[in-house]
């Protein structure tokens, strides 16, 4: 019993699938964080260039 302890604690093979999970939700964390970021700014952009326009072709 002593041994199948120690075999199923010195074993790493499950290690590199966690590692590469917690890099893929960072990686997802970031894309999304990055999307809002850059939605937002062309959102204000297209708003901004929209009140020129209509700034523009009020008489």
């Amino acid at each position: 019993m002593l041994a199948l302890l120690h075999r199923f604690g010195a074993d790493e093979s499950g290690v590199t699938a966690i590692e590469y999970a917690l890099i893929a939700s960072m990686m997802v964390i970031a894309v999304v964080t990055g999307s809002r970021v850059f939605t937002e700014s062309v959102n204000s952009i297209f708003n901004f260039v929209a009140n020129q326009v209509a700034a523009a072709s009020t008489p």
